[in-house]
């Protein structure tokens, strides 16, 4: 007898043998695309996200399915200010430990605060209907992006200068994460998955020092409980992917930045089941059907029978054309589907992007810093990235201009290959490839644009 969805996805988290490749699509306010609902409405409301939720298992046909894909939902009850979009999870606007409050002065954690009440309604309420045939996940603040969130971008320094401290508030994040699991694995969650987008900034030394342990005691905790732990980091992990596999977590998540082969002998080495990496932009957004299945065969293909999970990198873009994401899906759960489109699926040719136009930077006045982001409305690395951009452009008054490229559009996807960007977040001074996938302190930002800066006054 064939397995049930919930049961290939647990099968292949524990890093079994499983009869096809486990398939989670990552639906967080995209759930309110679905229903026509903007996402500053439906991450607020557990009806919307009920009905958001119960539209993707419709169309998705997932073994697995979060609740919600927010990872403000702590740092909005610890006091940080939220700024909301339409079209994507909040960010956050406010740090209140950078502001001159101790951790002693938040607001104390509790599920009952904030929106985690709606989030836990909409949890029981999908449990209810599909939880038996679907794994239900528990997406919580990784402590090194929640302790980012309420410290800022001063974190890095204090890591060299105060690195007790910041010890102590990951910690403390941690804790917090704790009270975050025991609300969704009581209110009928099946795993916890810790997303700490943020580490992808910090080298493997940082990591064992600062986030390991604190890491650990989290995933005890979720073991104790009976939960299944993933460690999930969007962006550039691939340094720190050997760390991450050797934390007590069985499983690991990431998005393109990281190769999947190379994650698939990582987690293998030390015993751990790996899922991804779907591209989001090139692929769910902005491709169409035929480079989803593509996309996703050769995923599948990689990962293999043996412990792996088909899934987007990350939060699935609010406007994810839904036939893409059923057509990769497709891939995972129908073997005939699959066999059908491995013979006929053709190579589209690849986008030059040659209508996209490059500034002549040489030409320029001023110096001119692109920012190549998935979102810096909805992507905390992105947005990290976007502030330390303007921080140091305020040190130059109008000789500085920063701007955006997302690549959630065609603009920014052609800014990202015509600039030869790598990765993203990346940060570009006058068309060359400054800072790949790694935030820049004050110091050293701002020196390289002063260094361009006296080039092009002296040339």
């Amino acid at each position: 007898m064939s397995e049930n969805g919930k049961e290939v996805l647990l099968r292949a988290f524990h890093n079994q043998e499983t009869e096809r490749p486990a398939w989670v699509p990552f639906v967080g306010s995209h759930g309110g695309a679905l229903i026509g609902a903007p996402a500053d409405e439906y991450l607020k409301s557990a009806d919307l996200m009920t009905d958001g939720l119960l539209k993707a298992d419709e169309l998705y046909r997932p073994d697995g399915l979060p609740i919600t894909f927010d990872l403000q939902l702590e740092a909005e009850i610890l006091g940080c200010e939220l700024r909301w979009a339409s079209d994507g999870p909040p960010s956050v606007a406010s740090h209140p430990l950078a502001e001159g409050a101790e951790p002693d002065d938040l607001p104390a954690f509790t599920p009952e605060a904030g929106r985690f009440p709606v989030a836990m309604e909409a949890l029981r309420r999908v449990k209810a209907e599909i939880g038996g045939r679907v794994a239900l996940y528990g997406l919580i603040c990784g402590p090194f992006t929640l302790a980012l969130h309420l410290l800022g971008n001063n974190i890095f320094l204090e890591m060299f200068d105060e690195a007790e401290k910041v010890q102590e508030l990951i910690a403390y994040s941690a804790e917090v994460g704790r009270d975050a699991t025991d609300a969704y694995l009581d209110n009928g969650a099946d795993v916890i998955a810790v997303v700490d987008p943020m580490v992808s900034q910090i080298s493997p030394e940082h990591f064992t020092q600062f986030v390991t342990p604190s890491l650990n005691r989290l995933f005890d905790h979720i073991h104790r409980r009976g939960g299944a732990a993933s460690l999930f980091c969007c962006g550039d992990a691939t340094r720190n992917i050997e760390v991450m596999c050797q934390t007590d977590c069985d499983n690991i998540s990431v998005d393109e930045n990281v190769d999947l082969a190379f994650l698939r002998d990582t987690a293998r080495e030390h015993r751990k089941s790996f899922g991804g990496n779907l591209q989001l932009t090139v692929v769910l957004l902005l491709g169409d059907e035929a480079d989803a299945r593509r996309a996703a065969l050769e995923c599948i293909d990689i990962g293999g029978s043996r412990g792996y999970i088909l899934a987007p990198g990350c939060d699935l873009p609010y406007d994810t054309p839904p036939e893409n994401v059923a057509a990769a899906g497709l891939m995972a759960v129908d073997e005939y589907e699959r066999e059908v489109a491995r013979e006929t699926v053709i190579e589209a040719e690849e986008d030059s992007f040659e209508d996209i136009e490059l500034p002549d930077y040489d030409a320029e006045d001023r110096v001119i810093v692109d920012v190549i982001t998935l979102n810096s409305a909805t992507c905390a690395p992105c947005q990290y990235m976007m502030e330390a951009a303007e921080r140091a452009a305020e040190q130059f008054r109008d000789a500085v201009t920063v701007k955006e490229h997302r690549i959630t559009h065609r603009e920014g996807l052609g800014m990202f290959c015509r600039l030869d960007a790598g990765h993203v977040p990346t940060i570009c001074i006058d068309g060359q490839p400054a800072f790949v996938s790694i935030i820049p302190d004050q110091p050293k930002l701002v020196n390289a644009i002063r260094e361009r800066l006296e080039e092009k006054r002296g040339s």
